[in-house]
Order: structure tokens, then sequence, then C-alpha cells
């Protein structure tokens, strides 16, 4: 019954949407533990300590926080699996372009396959600049995430690649809230409205809210 559900369109969509809202959730919770970095190194140090410490004693030094990962990992998979394999679908039933444009169409409906490899691009990018310190410039400390983050925002490339990334994520989550409660069936004439306000205000506050950051650095308000 499962792979039957998975190897249709619905199902897939459906994939995409409950993976889309377990990431939304995530972006939420990340965007105002972030901005904790208003309130100094202390508070945000403390804050990321906390993250790895979260359900102890019942669970282990990270375990929660893993937990965390591997929940991300999996609904970041099914996502962008899914993504492809509708949009491989859809080019084979409509192997030729359309004469006319939907007039109708947004931009964030034409942009969110770019969208979703630039998203993509940029989690590996993070990853390996504020939690291995890979990529990281002006060496990497340990246990000093806040000290990270301005090393980062110092760079002219960090906050280009970031708010480039910020923009395409509001795009994205613009138009995948309002396709998701579509596809979940909470979509009708009464509450379309609400629903793309809804999706509009969120698409707004996180990227604002994710690029606060960085132009803070940029400004010498968090330093």
């Amino acid at each position: 019954m499962a792979r039957t559900v998975w190897r249709s369109s619905v199902g897939k969509k459906t994939v995409m949407a409950v993976s889309g809202i377990v990431m939304l959730l995530y972006l939420v919770v990340h965007m105002i533990g972030n901005l904790k970095i208003f309130f100094g190194p202390g508070e945000f140090n403390h804050y990321a300590h906390w993250l790895r410490t979260v359900g102890e004693p019942f669970m282990h030094d990270e375990w929660t926080l893993w937990l965390v990962r591997v929940v991300l990992v999996v609904a970041v998979v099914a996502h962008a699996v899914s993504a492809y394999q509708l949009s491989r679908r859809d080019l084979r039933a409509r192997p030729t372009r359309y004469v006319h444009r939907k007039p109708r169409a947004s931009y964030a409906t034409r942009t969110m396959r770019w969208g979703g490899v630039i998203l993509g691009l940029f989690i590996v990018w993070h990853l390996l600049d504020l939690t291995t310190g890979t990529v990281h410039p002006g060496g990497f400390q340990e246990g000093r995430p806040y000290q990270n983050v301005v090393d980062t925002f110092s760079t002219w490339y960090g906050n280009v690649v970031y708010i480039v990334a910020m923009l395409a994520l509001g795009l994205h989550v613009r138009h995948g809230f309002w396709s998701a409660a579509q596809t979940l069936g909470a979509g009708s004439r009464t509450r379309d409205r609400a629903l793309k306000t809804t999706a509009n205000v969120l698409a707004l506050l996180l990227t604002a809210g994710f690029v606060a950051v960085p132009v803070a650095v940029m400004t010498g308000v968090v330093s």
C-alpha cells in the first residue's frame, strides 16, 4: 500500500507537503533561536549549549539534537526526491513547452525548482561553515557560536550567500505553504485568501528574521 501511494502523483505531493511543513516548523524555531544573538554572546552561546542538553537526564548529551537532525535529513531528502520525481513526471507528460505561459503564474511559482536547488546548496555550505567549520573564515572556534557567526558575516561572500539563500527561502515558503495547504485539503474558496495571507506573512517574517542577523553584523549592531 505504501509503495502504491508513493508511486502516485498524489502520494508524492502529500510527502512534499508533510515534509515541507516539518521543515517550516523547524525554520520558525531556528529563526527565533538565531535572534538571541541580539542579547549578546553569553545568551547566544548558552542557547547553543542548551540545544545539546535538551531532554537530560532522560536523553543523553546531544541525543535530542541528533534526533532532530535525523528527522530534518529525512524531511529534506523526501522533499527533494518527491520534487524531482514530480518534475520529471511532469516533463514526460508534457515533452514540449506551452506556447504561452500562464498569465497568473507568480515569480515564486516559476522559480520553485531553482529556489530548491539554491537552498540545497546553501544547506551544505551552512553546515560546512557553522557546524563542522570546514569552510569557516577566520578560524572556527568550537563552543563559541556567537563569534563564529560574527566571523562569517564579517565577510562579503558570507553575507551574499546567506542573504540570497534567505530571499530564495522566502519565495519558496510563500508558494510552498499555500501548495501544501491545497494538497492536504485545507484549501477552499473561503479559506484561500487567508491561506495566501498567512503564506505571505510567514515568508516575510522568516526572510526578515534570518536576514536581520547578517545585517546586524554588517552595521556593527552585533560585533
